[in-house]
């Protein structure tokens, strides 16, 4: 299972493996770097937006305020 993220303007890519969540920084030019996150193994993935939001709060702004999956088209 992988997800992507927009988070508060940063996109995460959260994957699951081995029954735990690994999450992924994806930067401008589509590199990852680890995140330093860590996601119970029973959150489920209908779950992941409102955890990612509990978690990453303070670094919302006025024009970046909220935790979205990004769908693909």
């Amino acid at each position: 299972m992988r997800y992507l993220f927009n988070v508060f303007g940063r996109t995460l890519r959260v994957e699951k493996a081995d029954a735990r969540w690994r999450g992924l920084w994806v930067g401008a030019d589509g590199k990852l770097g680890p995140a330093q996150l860590a996601i119970p193994p029973d959150v489920a993935p209908a779950d992941l937006a409102q955890y990612l939001y509990d978690i990453y709060h303070e670094n919302a702004t006025p024009t970046n305020g909220d935790v979205f999956e990004i769908v693909a088209k």
